[in-house]
């Protein structure tokens, strides 16, 4: 809705359109409505812009804070009642300015914050900015921040968290003291010991539950490393009765462990 270079109303004080707005609220939707009320919403546009330039520098582009405060401005023109006897300036300026803080709200926080912990974060913000004018070459304190917001420490610790939430850093970006280390390189990935884990701890009651003789030959042929002959050698028995044997070790703690699944 704002094109670069426009010429901005040429006096401060806020433009007389009260006789435009009354002609508006009598006129029947058409044409002629639609083009008074696009005059009417041009000739508040500085206003408005006004407004938006107060919220610059909270990391929104300030060409979209002009196009979220144009919006609100329309919303006001809309809306406004002028047989309320209320001046259009003061029922316009909260409205735009609740857009803007909208905008902020839902669109700015990369991470879903609540509205509580969003106006501590202003607050303190805002506190910050005070404080650090009467304490130069340093940080202000937490119990400094807590006495000009009026808030408990807590919850200026909690508004200050919350300053770091409102954008997210890419995984590509490098850690603050190294040299190219990205944040991505911190990630740990999926350990596969956790799935031995789980298997040793679910399979264990049936082992315990075998004949000695089954749970030897298992030790000795998984633990120990063991072939089938030099198991049949250490037992006194036939290569072919140690194969039975581990194929019904397998079957039945298979069996049991499904069984336990289910």
């Amino acid at each position: 809705m704002r094109t670069a270079g426009r010429t901005h109303h040429p006096h401060d004080d806020a433009p007389d359109t009260a006789a435009a707005f009354a002609r508006l609220a009598d006129l029947p939707d058409g044409p002629r409505r639609r083009a008074l009320r696009d005059e009417l919403v041009e000739v508040w546009l500085p206003m408005a812009e006004r407004i938006a330039v107060r919220f610059r520098g909270r990391g929104e582009n300030l060409e979209d804070l002009y196009q979220v405060a144009a919006l609100g401005l329309v919303k006001a023109v809309d809306h406004y009642d002028p047989a309320r006897g209320r001046a259009f300036e003061a029922y316009a300026v909260p409205t735009i300015t609740g857009e803007i803080k909208r905008h902020f709200r839902d669109h700015m926080w990369t991470l879903h914050v609540p509205r509580r912990v969003q106006d501590l974060r202003n607050r303190v913000r805002r506190a910050v900015k005070e404080v650090a004018q009467t304490t130069p070459g340093r940080a202000p304190t937490v119990a400094e921040i807590a006495e000009c917001a009026g808030l408990t420490e807590d919850e200026v610790r909690t508004g200050m968290e919350a300053l770091e939430c409102f954008t997210a850093l890419s995984l590509e970006a490098e850690m603050p003291g190294t040299d190219g280390y990205a944040l991505g390189d911190s990630l740990g990935g999926p350990d596969p010991s956790y799935d031995t884990v789980v298997d040793r701890v679910a399979v264990r009651p049936c082992l315990e539950a075998l004949p000695e003789r089954e749970r030897t030959i298992l030790y000795l042929r998984f633990f120990k490393g063991m072939t089938q002959s030099g198991i049949a050698e250490e037992l006194g028995i036939s290569q072919m009765h140690v194969s039975r044997l581990l194929s019904g070790c397998f079957a039945q703690l298979r069996e049991e462990i499904l069984a336990e699944t289910r």
